[in-house]
């Protein structure tokens, strides 16, 4: 009775060992384990694709700021490119201001002494509602002055005789600045007024000087005259008497090789 006991004993155990094996096999029946993990939301795999250049879907941006519209409108008259002009009608104890645009509100680049003589054009000219710009160079510097200050420097003659006949006799007053405005004033034009500039102060010697601008003479090509007068001591020691006047015409719209205006 004992010995059927074990036998059956014996079968379970074979029997179970055989669950066990099959449990531990793989799907795929090739007898590898397999972990079974529980599921997760994985993102897929990107596909290296090789990069290309996409325009952007929105505007640009731009990281130099755009300088604003110059002032006034721009006129197709004025000094050519590569003309020479001056200063004129300053006043010595002044400065013509060099602007970085046309306009008296612009920034000043610079300011040019009265008798400045080596502005070099550009070709551009504007004109405001009461003024009119022209852009030129100046010791390296590029920028704007008002034509109401500028001209072409014209030849320069004697006018000694003709102003003497003019006044009648030969003039003399007590102070070289008294004598240079009396020219001045003498040559001036009243209709339309012209503008009387003492351009270089009065130095006393030997020989007396002093510079007088006068501009607006009512001629679309003369702008004005530059009078240089000497003088010389009275015979009292109080006063001065005419001795030469030298005249260089200022030049509205140009000045021929022969120092003409045009």
């Amino acid at each position: 009775m004992r010995e059927p006991i074990r036998s059956r004993r014996r079968v379970l155990l074979l029997l179970t060992a055989l669950a066990l094996i099959v449990a531990a096999c793989g799907a795929d029946g090739t007898g590898t384990p397999t972990t079974t993990v529980a599921p997760t939301t994985e993102p897929p795999t990107p596909t290296t694709v090789a990069p290309t250049t996409v325009p952007p879907t929105t505007a640009p941006v731009t990281t130099t700021s755009t300088p604003p519209d110059l002032p006034g409108e721009p006129i197709d008259f004025g000094p050519a490119a590569g003309d020479v002009l001056g200063v004129v009608a300053v006043a010595h104890d002044d400065v013509l201001n060099f602007r970085a645009a046309p306009g008296t509100d612009q920034e000043i680049l610079g300011t040019l002494p009265p008798l400045t003589d080596d502005l070099v054009a550009t070709g551009n000219a504007r004109q405001l509602p009461q003024s009119i710009w022209y852009e030129l160079t100046w010791q390296g510097v590029t920028g704007w002055a008002s034509a109401a200050f500028l001209a072409y420097l014209g030849g320069t003659d004697d006018t000694t005789s003709q102003l003497i006949d003019i006044l009648g006799e030969t003039p003399e007053t007590e102070t070289m600045t008294e004598l240079g405005l009396l020219i001045a004033e003498t040559l001036a034009s009243t209709d339309p007024p012209s503008r009387i500039r003492l351009s270089v102060a009065p130095t006393v010697g030997d020989l007396g000087e002093v510079t007088y601008d006068v501009v607006g003479l009512g001629d679309d090509s003369v702008m004005g005259i530059r009078l240089h007068v000497f003088g010389t001591p009275s015979e009292s020691g109080e006063g001065f008497v005419l001795k030469t006047v030298e005249q260089t015409l200022l030049c509205a719209r140009g000045v021929t090789d022969g120092g003409i205006c045009v």
